[in-house]
């Protein structure tokens, strides 16, 4: 019995996933709305029917019904039972499966005791916070003891000192978690620092994989690019990448023939730190960054036509082949 998980299904014709995970690993599943992310995590839970296999530590999850799959799921609405205390809501899994409620209560206590809520206990999910009942919800998909745990976009919706503390309390667990975690995010901060592993899927399929750092160095979508902070442009089998704030925006076109340009009108204007990002819409769209002064200056707003330019010493090519496949035999 090969140890870990061996992915190989479909889901209809919208979702096609390959992949090998080994035990221990946390993977970040990152790609655009309605690429498919969520649909892998409910093919594995078991609550969307898919086609082939996935094999969780030898035994396939597929031929087996939801209820036996040794699995946690975690989605962004906690989904709790209202009638029920945070600490009944723990332990329902475990009692469930057959547990005592000594020792399911015993278990729930402790895990409401890692997550900060030891003295919440008896409330109910209406007497909590967001941030407190998604603490909850991940108290119970782990109360079970899962093999594999399925997290669909846990920190959305929540206050961004909340996110940062139940991040950190997440990678405490995931250090600790002998299983294996998915998690889909939006987020780039979650896939840096709280996964080993990350996964790309774009129109239902796998674009890109591998260790966090590289996918975010030579992103290979539009998308992830974006969510890294970079533009990015196709050229036949290369692709380039470059910031922001290297970018140059000017109402006429430059002069000299060493730089890349677009022209295209001004798609929208937001505050970005001490700058103002624009998002041009060029062939492709880009984002630029400029000071405060200069979009007053150059009275940017949407609409506006503008010429971009980046130096050619400030991109990065590189081969838009696929990348070696760390998770992958």
């Amino acid at each position: 019995m090969r140890p870990g998980l061996q992915v190989d299904l479909s889901v209809a014709e919208r979702v096609r996933v390959e992949m090998n995970v080994d035990p221990g690993s946390v993977v970040a599943v990152i790609g655009p709305n309605g690429a498919g992310k969520s649909t892998l995590l409910r093919a594995l839970a078991g609550l969307t029917p898919a086609q082939g296999t996935a094999l969780l530590d030898g035994t396939d999850l597929l031929a087996i019904p939801a209820q036996d799959r040794e699995v946690g799921l975690v989605f962004q609405s906690q989904l709790l039972f209202p009638h029920l205390s945070a600490l009944d809501n723990v332990a329902f899994g475990p009692r469930a499966r057959g547990v005592t409620k000594r020792v399911a209560n015993q278990r729930a206590h402790e895990l409401l005791d890692t997550f900060g809520l030891g003295q919440l206990t008896q409330r109910r999910p209406g007497q909590l916070s967001g941030g407190q009942a998604q603490r909850v919800a991940i108290a119970r998909a782990l109360a079970t003891q899962p093999r594999l745990l399925l997290l669909d976009e846990p920190l959305v919706g929540l206050d961004v000192t909340v996110a940062m503390a139940l991040r950190i309390e997440l990678a405490s667990h995931f250090a600790a978690y002998e299983g294996i975690t998915l998690f889909v995010t939006h987020d780039a901060i979650d896939a840096l620092t709280l996964a080993d592993q990350v996964l790309v899927i774009d129109d239902g399929q796998v674009v890109q994989r591998g260790d966090p750092r590289d996918v975010a160095a030579r992103p290979a979508t539009e998308h992830v690019a974006r969510l890294v902070g970079l533009n990015l442009v196709r050229h036949a089998d290369e692709l380039t990448t470059f910031s922001p704030r290297d970018v140059t925006v000017s109402l006429r076109r430059p002069d000299g023939s060493a730089r890349l340009q677009w022209r295209g009108p001004v798609s929208s204007v937001q505050p970005h730190g001490d700058a103002v990002r624009l998002l041009v819409d060029a062939n492709p769209a880009l984002l630029a960054d400029v000071t405060p002064q200069a979009a007053a200056e150059l009275g940017l707003s949407p609409g506006r036509d503008v010429w971009l330019s980046v130096k050619a010493t400030a991109v990065r090519r590189y081969d838009a082949a696929p990348q070696a496949d760390t998770m992958r035999p």
